[in-house]
């Protein structure tokens, strides 16, 4: 019996098995999410930055949905980010949109490039279940 729950939600099966990772294993009540970027269903990366940002939470939110959770069960986020000085203002009010504002440990880390050219942001997270 393994300890590990793999959580792949269907629309990131493509994604996961070209790339070789599981979008998030949760090992007891501990939801670990890998990093997740503003694509598009088809794998395309969003140009518009808010756009972009958008779809990135979006994708974060699928992880989690998928894992038992929500954005509310988030602990500890680190976000990575090139050219934070020219997005982070959008970022912030992207975030503070749709993500619960200082609920979690949140560490940014400015980045020179991330896995495909265009992307902006990669944001991985962990959460804790809630006991039923």
């Amino acid at each position: 019996m393994s300890d590990r729950e793999i959580i792949m939600p269907p629309s990131m099966q493509v994604l996961a098995e070209r790339a070789g990772y599981a979008p998030a294993v949760v090992v007891g009540n501990t939801v670990y999410c890998a990093g997740q970027v503003g694509r598009s269903p088809d794998l395309q990366v969003i140009t518009d930055p808010r756009a972009q940002f958008m779809a990135c939470w979006e994708n974060l939110r699928l992880v989690l949905q998928a894992a038992g959770c929500s954005f509310e069960d988030v602990v500890e986020m680190t976000t990575y980010h090139v050219d934070m000085k020219e997005h982070m203002d959008v970022f912030r009010e992207v975030k503070d949109a749709l993500f619960p504002r200082g609920h979690c440990a949140w560490t940014c880390v400015g980045v020179s490039e991330l896995a495909r050219p265009g992307l902006l942001v990669e944001v991985k997270c962990i959460a804790v279940r809630r006991l039923a």
